[in-house]
């Protein structure tokens, strides 16, 4: 069955049941909304969005994923350590808490997608440290099946996948994130590993990749996220974020290079709705690109304060420093998507965690 993947078709599908949440909730919720971006492309600022409970901390946000009821699910890091704390929640729209799970993560929680399969959506989660595998998910957080290193791609030590442990290196996997084809076929970046784009079928079976270590054009330094960009008014493509290339490479969906994208600030990962696509950029910005993958608007845009800062500093002091960061400005933005109404929800990589939501004017 042919399967349409972009976030906007889930309005179409049915979504599983919900868990009642916690009586007592706290939230940093901030309660001004000022309005940025330009143009056509303007939106209500609202940090720190989704009500956390008292017993959960944010233990540096990664990544955020909406399904098929317009609940948003983030994931963090974790600490190692808080094995039973939790490492994926979910939240309504209007921020409530829902549910949370995802325990066997914590300590290298990163990549998180919703993807629909036959009408049944379902939770991709990218885990590295120490962690080092990809798992499949219902939306109440059970295991479907979970995969570790593709020994068989001749990339990694040929212990990594029985032996998953804290190491790094071009020999190791450390995936990030995830898109998917047309066909059912998924794809992974290993995007502190080994830098190659994993291609695997609808069961978790690695077919073959593409990519590996170098300067663009084919090859990358950093693929972070990636994204199969199916918008009208072009061929279907590949995008990937090369973020140490402060680049997008495009490739067509047999994973043949065709172009690079240049001009971004560690670009993070790659989100679409029916015309824009979406950018997180790690220094300090959201960019929003046509189908052309022109830049027509940039939002909360801080990165002359955040690299002046880290010149200072000699490192990132200011995603620690919660007394730094700026209504309306973003720190290190690590993920973002579309929700189904086209607002914004921003992940991104500070240390108590942050999600904002920018919701259209």
């Amino acid at each position: 069955m042919s399967q349409n993947h972009n976030r906007r078709s889930f309005l179409k599908i049915a979504a599983g049941a919900s868990v009642a949440c916690p009586a007592i909730i706290t939230s940093k919720r901030s309660a001004a909304q000022e309005v940025i971006g330009t143009g056509d492309h303007q939106f209500k600022c609202q940090h720190q969005f989704p009500q956390l409970p008292s017993q959960y901390s944010w233990q540096t946000t990664h990544n955020v994923a909406v399904d098929p009821d317009n609940n948003l699910y983030v994931i963090h890091e974790g600490e190692a350590s808080k094995t039973d704390h939790p490492s994926i929640f979910v939240f309504d729209s209007d921020g409530q808490f829902m549910r949370a799970f995802g325990q066997q993560f914590q300590g290298g929680g990163h990549g998180l997608e919703v993807n629909v399969e036959d009408g049944v959506p379902y939770l991709y989660v990218a885990a590295y440290q120490q962690v080092k595998s990809i798992a499949k998910l219902t939306l109440n957080g059970d295991l479907v099946w979970q995969k570790y290193a593709p020994i068989q791609s001749g990339h990694y030590a040929t212990d990594e996948a029985s032996n998953p442990r804290r190491a790094w290196g071009r020999n190791r996997f450390l995936p990030t994130n995830f898109a998917f084809l047309p066909n059912g076929d998924f794809l992974l970046a290993d995007g502190y590993g080994s830098y190659y784009i994993h291609r695997y079928d609808k069961d978790g079976n690695w077919l073959s990749s593409f990519g590996g270590a170098g300067k663009g054009r084919g090859s990358f330094n950093l693929p972070h996220g990636l994204w199969v960009d199916t918008r009208e008014g072009g061929a279907p493509e590949i995008v990937v974020a090369d973020r140490a290339n402060n680049s997008l490479q495009i490739f067509d969906l047999q994973g043949e290079y065709q172009k690079t994208v240049n001009g971004f600030g560690l670009p993070a990962n790659i989100d679409t709705n029916a015309e824009l696509m979406l950018v997180p950029e790690l220094v300090a910005r959201v960019s929003l690109l046509d189908r052309h993958h022109n830049t027509i608007a940039t939002l909360g845009d801080d990165r002359e304060r955040v690299l002046k800062d880290k010149q200072d500093t000699k490192g990132f002091s200011i995603r620690t420093d919660e007394t730094k960061w700026q209504q309306g400005k973003f720190v290190h933005p690590h993920d973002a998507c579309f929700d189904l109404e086209d607002n914004l929800y921003i992940a991104e990589w500070v240390s108590t965690g942050r999600i904002t939501k920018l919701s259209r004017v």
